[in-house]
């Protein structure tokens, strides 16, 4: 017999047996190199950064509550007592080694939490990760959130007009890092926080604000917050970054039917759309999914509030001009998700580029934090006070300028404030209102003489 079958079987079945073991090797242990945990107003998220792709199970269990987590071939490279737990339902974070590869992660909650949990792939500066979220178990009191806010009546029905404010970024994204460590999304926090403190102040204006606190709101869900609180006008504040570290300056962009106006306009659009990616929801789409009829209304009722917008950008550039340096002179228009809200007249602002080391440094500090807040809201009252919605009170301050106005007090106000702040005499606003002393309540309604 020819010993040529012979050697063919011999490395046949070799060949067979390395392909087999090559098939069996373990796949490559996965580390878990940091955790952290965003607390939002409606659940609780911890990520845990991985070296890479990996494979997990995960229990929910009660007696008392925990989730456990078990990830294949995990290493665990971070100390969960690092975690700053402070004011979140996690009680602690505990991980040890099962000894068969496993490694277990237990989260002790404080009461029974519903847990979903997802994979993130890599994506801009981010790598592999597993996000737990936390909600409240069903037949569970859920955390207070933030309440659609009613806007404020005098007697005779005039409201506050309501301007949404919406802080970039947010929790698991924190935009644009400036080359002094400086966070897009805490800086942008910190501005519309102030630009809703300078509306609240102002008699006729109630600020919202989208975000109030390091968590991530999804695009479509900012805009659909404007529209729950009745908002008459929707505000995003950016602080965002260019490829290179030479542009500066603030700009203002309102949504584009037909893309990007300039090249800077359409890379910035390209990388606030992908930040729900970054958050772990999902690509948005600036076109949606709606049937054809469905967009045709949408983009025909988009005309009006288009037009409003380009006009309240007008006025915040005019505003900011004076109060930093300017990118673009003109409104930019983009195709930002944020902004596709066909009954609320939108603007994206950019308040300068962290990637500009010299405006990383001026945006980090409160006091160009506080010029840049007072320039919005200036341009904004601007814009409002040159054509208020009908039915607001600064409509109706408008068509009777020489009338008596209302006034309901609020936390923190004086005689001498509001009499200040609507130019009129202490005195005056005193003998208006038949007060002999300076004392005033909270929500006491005071008579506002003619100025």
């Amino acid at each position: 017999m020819s010993r040529g079958p012979q050697l063919h079987h011999c490395l046949g079945v070799l060949l067979l047996a390395g392909l087999l073991c090559l098939g069996a090797r373990p796949a490559q242990a996965v580390d878990v190199e940091h955790m952290r945990v965003h607390s939002g107003p409606d659940h609780t998220r911890l990520v845990l950064d991985l070296s890479g792709p990996s494979s997990w199970s995960h229990l929910r269990l009660d007696g008392p509550p925990r989730v456990v987590i078990d990830l294949d071939r995990g290493q665990l490279r971070f100390d969960p007592r690092r975690l700053d737990l402070t004011g979140t339902p996690i009680a602690g974070v505990r991980a040890a080694d099962q000894g068969d590869g496993r490694l277990r992660v237990v989260l002790d909650l404080r009461r029974p939490l519903a847990p979903r949990l997802f994979d993130l792939e890599p994506v801009a500066d981010f790598g592999n990760r597993l996000v737990v979220d936390l909600y409240e178990a069903e037949g569970q009191s859920k955390a207070p959130t933030s309440a659609p806010r009613a806007p404020t009546q005098v007697p005779d029905l005039r409201r506050d007009l309501v301007v949404a404010i919406d802080a970039g970024h947010g929790g698991e994204d924190p935009g644009a890092i400036g080359p002094n460590g400086v966070r897009e999304k805490d800086v942008v926090l910190a501005i519309a926080r102030a630009v809703e403190r300078l509306f609240d102040d102002t008699p006729g204006y109630a600020g919202v604000l989208v975000r109030n606190g390091d968590y991530y709101v999804p695009l479509r869900e900012r805009t659909e917050f404007a529209r729950t609180h009745r908002a008459d006008i929707f505000i995003s504040i950016h602080a965002d970054a260019f490829k290179t570290a030479q542009p500066r300056g603030a700009s203002v962009f309102a949504l584009s039917d037909r893309g990007a106006t300039s090249e800077t306009a359409r890379w910035l659009a390209e990388r606030e759309n992908r930040s729900d990616l970054i958050g772990g929801v999902g690509d948005v789409s600036l076109a949606g999914k709606d049937p054809v009829l469905a967009q045709v209304l949408i983009d025909i009722a988009m005309t009006a509030s288009l037009g409003a917008s380009l006009d309240a950008g007008e006025q915040v550039i005019q505003a900011l001009d004076g109060a930093t340096r300017l990118h673009s002179r003109r409104v930019e228009q983009a195709g930002f998700a944020v902004l596709k809200s066909p009954d609320i007249p939108s603007l994206l602002i950019e308040t300068g580029f962290i990637s500009n080391p010299q405006e990383a440094r001026l945006l980090a500090t409160r006091e160009h934090q506080r010029r840049l807040a007072k320039a919005i809201y200036e341009g904004i009252r601007r814009h409002v006070e040159a054509a208020p919605p009908p039915g607001t009170l600064v409509a109706w301050q408008r068509n009777n300028p020489a009338s008596e106005r209302r006034y309901r007090i609020r936390k923190g106000d004086t005689l001498s404030t509001i009499a200040a702040r609507h130019g009129v005499e202490t005195r005056r606003l005193k003998r208006a209102n038949g007060l002999a002393t300076d004392v005033i309540r909270v929500g006491q309604v005071l008579v506002i003489p003619p100025s």
